[in-house]
């Protein structure tokens, strides 16, 4: 018996969700609550590193792959993963930050690198669990988790902390970890002989990282990986500091963004999927990009005068709307642009590269901003959304897409 697509999509939503809640957590609300408690900020700046396991995770993607031949081996390495990510985030309830800060940093990287590890094998095994057709519907499943669980993330759980405190907050969030994976015990296995056939004709290494870079028209696939993110990236980065200039408290910034606009992101994630599916995915690449023109095209009138309340609101829907939508137009295009054994590698590799690109605009965005200000900076952007509906097309063709896994 055939898998259904609603039970595929609800293992997917579960397990992006059990990444993003406490990655939006402790990268968001831990620093508010330092801060609160009166750490420094150099102390508060460490807690960034980590992000550093989803950075490097590529480097031990092909570790995953190699080992996996099947769903069932992906799902185990999701399980142990998710566990040791549990216990580990659990153990840290028993901790005070302020006498054993550095040996929670610790237990924190080890955790995301478990919660790193789970990503690289959940991407792999959503590109062999849905078919073609169900790409663009199942990327939404992914990118709605992430949006819903950084909301969660930066929202609910600040509230739990402030009635419960730090060890029923950190026990809450273990568990919640460990009932994420209830949808997926019950995913059947199905093995395809053929496939794995397949998988195994020729062993994955590391240095398939490297060989990843020497297929036909990679060139043109790192350059929209870079550049897709490009029309909005600014705008992000920018948005909270653009508010507190406004007069807007902490509080009111995180509202705009935490609330409206990750809420947003996730709305919009949905139809997104339905759309690719249905007018496919060269033209939703396409046309997507002009989402994020008219967030910039908004921002840009808006910033004229003293923009309204109800002002700032739409623009947060609209830039956090079209982040959503190109989410799941880069995540379906990297699931069509993987090797057969090597999906979590490749897919691993592109996500990468779009976080490359991105940090590389929003680095630069801050010192745009200040020489440019905020309505040349809001300008420039859309431009930039404006010149990817153009070259788009140049970028990416059906014919020319590499190979897609089809099941």
């Amino acid at each position: 018996m055939e898998v259904s697509s609603k039970q595929k999509y609800g293992t997917l939503l579960s397990l992006y969700l059990a990444q993003s809640v406490p990655m939006s957590f402790f990268s968001t609300v831990m620093p508010v609550i330092m801060r609160s408690e009166h750490y420094s900020l150099t102390a508060i700046g460490l807690i960034q590193l980590i992000k550093l396991p989803w950075i490097l995770k590529f480097l031990w993607a092909p570790l995953v792959d190699k080992t996996s031949i099947k769903h069932l081996h992906y799902k185990q390495w999701i399980i142990a993963s998710e566990l040791f990510y549990a216990v580990a985030i659990f153990s840290i309830g028993f901790l005070q930050p302020d006498l054993n800060f550095k040996l929670i940093i610790g237990i924190m990287l080890l955790a995301f690198t478990a919660s790193a590890t789970q990503d690289i094998a959940t991407d792999a095994f959503a590109i062999l669990i849905l078919k073609k057709r169900e790409r663009g519907q199942g990327n939404s499943m992914q990118s709605a988790g992430s949006f819903l669980g950084a909301l969660t993330g930066s929202g609910v759980l600040l509230i739990v902390y402030h009635y419960y405190g730090w060890f029923w907050l950190l026990t809450g969030l273990a568990v919640f970890a460990l009932v994420a994976l209830i949808p997926l015990l019950y995913y059947p296995e199905k093995p395809d002989q053929n496939l794995i056939k397949e998988r195994t004709k020729e062993k994955v290494s590391f240095k398939d990282i490297w060989r990843y870079f020497k297929q036909k028209n990679t060139l043109k696939s790192v350059l929209l990986l870079i550049l897709y993110y490009a029309g909005m990236v600014g705008i992000l980065t920018m948005s909270k500091p653009w508010l507190i200039d406004l007069g807007y408290s902490i509080k009111e910034v995180g509202i705009f963004t935490g609330i409206y606009g990750a809420a947003a992101g996730a709305l919009f994630a949905f139809p997104a999927g339905y759309i690719v599916r249905r007018f496919g995915l060269k033209k939703s690449l396409r046309y997507f990009p002009l989402s994020a023109l008219l967030a910039a095209a908004w921002f840009f009138k808006i910033q004229h005068g003293i923009p309204a309340y109800s002002d700032i609101v739409i623009a947060m829907v609209l830039l956090w709307g079209s982040y959503g939508m190109a989410t799941v137009a880069v995540y379906t295009y990297a699931m069509g642009n993987v090797r057969k054994g090597r999906e979590g590698t490749d897919f691993t590799i592109q996500i990468v590269i779009t976080h490359l690109g991105s940090l590389i605009i929003a680095v630069g965005s801050g010192k745009l901003t200040h020489v440019v200000g905020y309505q040349h900076l809001f300008l420039i952007e859309g431009i930039l959304a404006l010149i990817l509906f153009l070259v788009v097309p140049l970028l990416y063709s059906e014919h020319e897409a590499p190979l897609e896994n089809k099941l």
